[in-house]
């Protein structure tokens, strides 16, 4: 009976996506193309890759295997493709242990140790170390691959534990990182930007850092910087402080760091809880829920405008659930509910990238950590590479509050792309877009090189089941082809006189062409 209701759900599903056979909800969508919201990177989009060995275990599983920096395959013909795939992608390279990392080069460290469990070590771990050989493979996938790559300093190398169990205290000895960066720039690989330390500020993770240090810390590795990459043009930027948002520790950093030192404002994001929790899944299709971490991206916004104008908020690392994500959550298609509707807020915030928990590893990872196949969610982020301009525009609607949508101008396109989200188990959606406020609003029209037409990307689960690791684009199966490179994401063209229909449990990306937005001029 159980095969029969999902079978006939199936045929509904497919019915009611290919036809307007059956109800829908009629809403009209508000976009306010006159001036710009916000603005983020070019390369908004960013993927993690982290330093856990494979002893790694949450919740008795563990999830890392062999997708750590220093055991990762970096010879796998779909990991080099799936970063390929978005020319560039931007990655970042730390985590929980980079505050634990040496780096084999130079004279300053005589012992390399490499990363073991240990009860009494910052997140259960020993120190460890990365061999030079190592940083040249993973330079020539870099290379390869076009990749734009963030890297994680250790922080606290050279500092010792006060007598309060998480504080650390004392100067910064920057030998060994100075040693790495030197050798880096001497290979002539090219890293966009250093960050200092990861969740180190306000209270911490398993260590913590008083936020007038940390200024005086980062200061030195600027000083680092300037001098080892004169150029201007090709300086890598300065990113901190890569840890979870508190006002008065982040007002204190960007006061005491002064002017022009960081580039980025970092900060980490985990607002869906413990990877473990069973209400996870229901708290990603809450609109409610997902709304409360609004008020943080508001604050760090205010924050950095009034003490670190010439620097940018990113979201330097976020996984939805901490301790590695859920289990059968965080990598299939209800996932996407949460990361995508994250990726539209943040940029409404000013938030000027965003990184994802992990490239690579956990449960959280947009591709799978055996295999390498890509998850749902990589596909959503490739798609929102690819269409989603660095110019958010105001977007709103009164409809349910199940229904998100988000608009920015089109990337290397004229017109608008909207991101648009239908958490509803069961409401299809019939979306129609406004041009408000715009000085013509009666010349809007829907067209694609000059025909009535506009293109839609639909994303739906497999079987309509939303914890599918399988995602279909417009109702064909996302599959790698036969020389395993990521397949073509191409849309369907759609007449324009009708409403965009918005399935159930589905993600559309919509691009129209003459949508007339001065600010997208």
């Amino acid at each position: 009976m159980a095969g029969l209701r999902l079978a006939v759900f199936c045929v509904l599903a497919s019915l009611c996506f290919s036809s307007s056979l059956c109800a829908a909800d009629d809403v009209e969508v508000f976009v306010k193309g006159v001036t710009s919201l916000a603005k983020t990177d070019d390369n908004f989009i960013c993927a993690t890759l982290d330093w856990w060995p494979s002893e790694k275990c949450d919740y008795n599983q563990c999830p890392w295997e062999k997708a750590g920096l220093l055991n990762l395959d970096l010879n796998s013909k779909i990991l080099a493709n799936a970063i390929k795939a978005f020319d560039p992608l931007r990655i970042r390279l730390g985590g929980s242990l980079q505050d634990q990392l040496v780096y084999q080069v130079g004279d300053s460290i005589k012992k390399f140790p490499h990363f073991k469990r240990r009860d009494d070590g910052l997140f259960g771990f020993s120190r460890g170390s990365l061999p030079m050989d190592r940083w040249d493979q993973l330079n020539a996938l870099f290379k390869q691959t076009n990749a734009k790559i963030t890297f994680g300093l250790n922080a606290l190398h050279g500092k010792r534990k006060s007598d309060n169990s998480t504080l650390w205290v004392g100067e910064w000895n920057s030998k060994n990182a100075r040693d790495f960066m030197k050798y880096t720039a001497s290979k002539g690989y090219i890293i966009d930007s250093y960050e200092l330390g990861n969740e180190l500020c306000a209270s911490g993770v398993s260590a913590r850092l008083e936020a007038d240090q940390y200024a005086k810390d980062i200061i030195q590795l600027k000083e680092i910087v300037k001098e080892l990459y004169p150029d201007r043009e090709t300086q890598p930027k300065v990113l901190g402080p890569a840890g979870f948002y508190d006002t008065e520790w982040f007002k204190t950093f960007l006061e005491v760091s002064g002017p022009h030192v960081v580039d980025g404002v970092t900060h980490h994001i985990y607002n869906l809880g413990a990877g473990v929790d069973k209400t996870l899944i229901n708290k990603i299709q809450d609109p409610y829920f997902l709304d409360e971490i609004a008020e943080t991206f508001k604050d760090l916004e205010n924050v950095v405008k009034e003490f670190g104008p010439w620097a940018g908020p990113w979201v330097g690392e976020s996984g939805g659930a901490y301790n590695s994500g859920g289990k059968d959550v965080s990598h299939t298609f209800v996932n996407g509910f949460w990361y995508l509707d994250q990726l539209g807020m943040t940029a409404t915030f000013n938030n000027k990238v965003y990184c994802r928990q992990s490239l690579i590893g956990g449960n959280y990872g947009l591709l799978n950590t055996t295999s390498f196949i890509p998850n749902p969610d990589y596909y959503g982020a490739l798609l929102w590479h690819r269409l989603m301009g660095n110019t958010v525009l105001a977007t709103n609607h009164f409809g349910s509050p199940y229904l998100r949508t988000y608009t920015h101008c089109s990337k290397k396109k004229p017109g608008i792309t909207m991101l648009i989200i239908n958490m509803s188990n069961s409401t299809s959606i019939d979306v129609s877009v406004t041009n408000d406020e715009n000085k013509y609003p009666h010349s809007y029209r829907m067209t694609v090189n000059g025909s009535n037409q506009r293109e839609e990307y639909h994303l739906t689960p497999k079987d309509g089941n939303i914890q599918s690791d399988v995602v279909l684009l417009n109702g064909t199966p996302l599959q790698l082809t036969s020389s395993r490179d990521i397949p073509p994401l191409n849309p369907k063209i759609v007449d324009s006189s009708s409403p965009i229909r918005v399935a159930p449990d589905s993600i559309v990306y919509v691009t129209i062409r003459d949508f007339k937005a001065p600010a997208c001029a």
